[in-house]
């Protein structure tokens, strides 16, 4: 299934850091249904051979759904668990290593922590380029945020989708779209919310009504 990531606005990380492997599934569900438009599923503490049937089972409901179901990190899984590519960090292999594991019509993306590197990036040609952190986040306490004065910049002429991350929230929506985001990556703040569908949508109505 090939994507088109040019109207995808809201991505939402199942970060099992947040939540137990056995509600996986349920999360996901409850994901879908508010209308996340692309699904990443970061695990970061488990090794390979447990991350692999998760994303098996992950798979059939994003296709379903026709949302893109990305893995962190582990490019050489995504063909065994059917999903749909991968996102690397700036400390590991290269967009194009990345896509020759993951094979021939899966995305790749990479995540940036500066303009610079989000200019390098665009000479990588990823599929697309994670911005951030904006804010400080309880996700990712060991990066620095980098604040929002550079989403301007960065998306004037940029060659591809960017989704800022880093403490997003529903409640910070305007602040960012106002500086110039169009894309926004959400975390905590779907997987901690009382009601997951609601709060998905929720953010995602706010987003095709403020952006053009």
């Amino acid at each position: 299934m090939s994507f088109d990531l040019s109207g995808c606005h809201l991505y939402g990380i199942l970060d099992l850091g947040y939540v137990e492997p056995a509600k996986a599934v349920e999360t996901t569900r409850a994901m879908l249904a508010g209308g996340v438009q692309i699904l990443q599923l970061r695990a970061k503490k488990l090794p390979p051979p447990e991350i692999l049937p998760l994303a098996q089972n992950l798979a059939p409901l994003c296709r379903a759904a026709g949302v893109p179901l990305i893995l962190n990190d582990h490019p050489e899984l995504v063909g065994p668990s059917g999903a749909d590519g991968v996102h690397i960090g700036q400390d590991d292999q290269s967009v194009a290593e990345a896509r020759r594991l993951v094979g021939p019509g899966k995305l790749v993306g990479l995540s940036t922590h500066s303009p610079a590197q989000a200019r390098a990036a665009f000479e990588q040609k990823p599929d697309y380029i994670g911005f951030g952190p904006l804010f400080s986040t309880p996700t990712k306490p060991d990066y620095t945020p980098i604040g929002t004065a550079d989403i301007a910049e960065i998306h004037r002429d940029a060659p591809l989708p960017i989704f800022c991350i880093g403490g997003i929230k529903l409640e910070n929506l305007p602040q960012i779209l106002a500086v110039g985001a169009q894309r926004v990556v959400l975390v905590s703040g779907i997987l901690r919310a009382v009601d997951i569908p609601a709060y998905c949508s929720e953010c995602l109505h706010f987003l095709r009504e403020k952006l053009p």
